[in-house]
């Protein structure tokens, strides 16, 4: 079968007749930015309460953090975005229902909010970890200084655990970006959305997600980049963090 290479497509002008194609496909990455971001955000603050309720003394609390765990890390993710989108809101009351619907970039919202709880509970394994790795005699010598068990989580383990496991947040933050496609099931013309609006329109399937692909692959490799800085910075000594040559 012959294929009709046209690279010229991303000047031709989109289906909106505004835009070009290549446009088209920035203002997807755009979109897939923020969603990145507003979602890890939400993941990593999420992340970190239940990563300390997991390591935590009360046992209520472990209860809870497991259970938040086992039923976001568990089920697909596809299905999850479907249950935000479509179940969720029917389950609202009425008013708040619709109002939730009508909501403008009602995709948007709630593709960062799933993204956001689902990487919560990767998260929260995540900073356990970290605070599992660390000798209990820090936990023991913040409470000896006269800090609440509060304090000594928020000034001695969790500065402590993230400075170790931010190889594993680095991970964390890219799939979260790559998880962003999943966002197109319920509307969001995110970049693997727009990649394939171009395709669906101009029958340029290899050109558009080519473009996708090294759009995916530049916003990846500044983020490995980004993180790699930022661990050269957090490395502790002693904890196996070897120092590049």
């Amino acid at each position: 079968m012959s294929y009709n290479w046209n690279w010229w497509i991303f000047f031709e002008p989109s289906l909106d007749g505004t835009n070009t194609y290549l446009m088209t496909l920035i203002w997807g990455a755009c979109w897939t930015v923020a969603t990145a971001i507003g979602a890890f955000t939400i993941a990593l603050v999420l992340g970190s309460l239940v990563g300390v309720a997991r390591t935590s003394p009360l046992g209520w609390m472990r209860a809870l953090g497991t259970g938040f765990v086992e039923l976001f890390r568990n089920i697909p993710l596809l299905v999850q975005m479907f249950l935000w989108y479509f179940v969720l809101p029917e389950l609202l009351p009425p008013d708040l229902g619709r109002w939730f619907k009508q909501l403008p970039n009602s995709a948007f919202y709630t593709a960062v909010i799933c993204l956001g709880c689902y990487h919560a509970a990767r998260m929260a394994e995540v900073v356990r970890a970290g605070l599992e790795s660390l000798s209990r005699g820090q936990r023991m010598a913040g409470l000896a200084m006269g800090l609440t068990l509060v304090q000594t989580y928020r000034y001695v383990l969790l500065p402590m655990a993230y400075r170790i496991v931010v190889p594993a947040i680095t991970s964390e933050f890219l799939s979260c970006t790559k998880n962003t496609s999943v966002a197109l099931a319920i509307g969001l013309m995110e970049l693997t959305g727009s990649a394939r609006a171009m395709q669906e329109n101009s029958f340029q399937t290899f050109e558009a997600f080519t473009a996708a692909t090294t759009l995916y692959l530049v916003l990846n490799l500044l983020i490995v980049f980004a993180m790699r800085a930022v661990e050269r910075k957090a490395a502790v000594p002693g904890y196996g963090l070897r120092k590049e040559s």
